[in-house]
């Protein structure tokens, strides 16, 4: 037998059942890729991690969907480092983990932990009328040019008008397909639309989004904060974003509403990096049995 320690943790929110859910497996970096998705289908997470021990930072961290492995997430980021703390498994405020997007810096300020997402990238525009197909609205719901960026993870970031035309969307997978090839991800089960609009869920807020997803995954991410880094970038970049910090909002209308604190690293025209903060409570924690399976 082999067990593992694991943490459930709801990222980006300071209460039970908010924000998005991430199991934590401690020490699991070297499990095998079909077992990691193998338990990542079993929970009906979005993602999961497997930590490990790292030669060139202070933690390796493992990033799972239920159908492949990807380079990095924020919500689990946000989850791992919640859960290490919990148990004490590093001391101090500040800590980098090794991840497949490269090295991730971590601050702690009190309860809120601050990533800082790599410099991001800005690819492809893509036509506004094939991501409104993708999304089932009118072209006249999107009010700025699609564009691919990526902060570790690309994502079609689309602005809509207003909470209406958010609430409506619904995804349609062949003319999603469409999207992600014209954004230059042809083949890739990645780079969906990323839906945002300009006004808080609250009133706390100063955006509201979504991402809806395709399966295996659930069709709907309750808090995305890769994404969010992404969205950021390219709001910023484009002048529609006043403030240096801001808050984002995600979840709300599926009864579990999360928040992140998001700030520029660097001047609009150059950004370097991209921090992204957030709260994780701890759900539930325990031990799973992975027999016979340890490369």
């Amino acid at each position: 037998m082999s067990w593992f320690d694991f943490d459930w943790v709801d990222a980006f929110s300071d209460r039970a059942f908010g924000g998005n859910g991430c199991a934590v497996v401690h020490g699991g970096a070297a499990l095998p890729k079909d077992v990691c998705t193998a338990y990542v289908r079993e929970t009906s997470l979005v993602e999961c991690t497997f930590t490990g021990p790292s030669d060139v930072a202070d933690f390796q961290v493992r990033y799972f969907l239920a159908s492949r492995e990807i380079p990095f997430a924020g919500h689990p980021t946000i989850a791992t480092v919640a859960a290490m703390r919990s148990r004490g498994l590093f001391q101090g405020d500040a800590l980098t983990l090794d991840t497949g997007a490269g090295i991730v810096s971590i601050q702690l300020n009190g309860d809120e932990i601050e990533m800082t997402q790599v410099a991001p990238q800005f690819g492809a525009m893509v036509p506004a009328d094939l991501v409104a197909a993708a999304i089932s609205l009118p072209e006249s719901a999107i009010i700025s040019p699609p564009q691919m960026v990526s902060t570790g993870l690309p994502f079609c970031v689309t602005v809509l008008r207003d909470h209406e035309a958010l609430r409506a969307a619904k995804l349609v997978e062949k003319p999603l397909r469409k999207v992600i090839e014209a954004g230059g991800y042809s083949g890739s089960d990645m780079a969906e639309p990323f839906l945002v609009t300009l006004e808080g869920a609250t009133e706390a807020g100063d955006t509201f989004s979504r991402l809806l997803m395709l399966p295996p995954s659930p069709p709907e991410d309750p808090f995305t904060g890769s994404a969010t880094g992404a969205m950021a970038a390219y709001l910023w970049k484009y002048g529609l974003m006043p403030k240096d910090t801001f808050t984002a909002e995600q979840g709300h209308d599926l009864g579990r509403p999360g928040q992140a604190t998001v700030t520029r690293v660097g001047p609009a025209d150059a950004m370097t990096g991209i921090k992204v903060a957030g709260r994780g409570y701890i759900l539930m924690r325990g031990q799973v049995n992975f027999p016979g399976q340890l490369s």
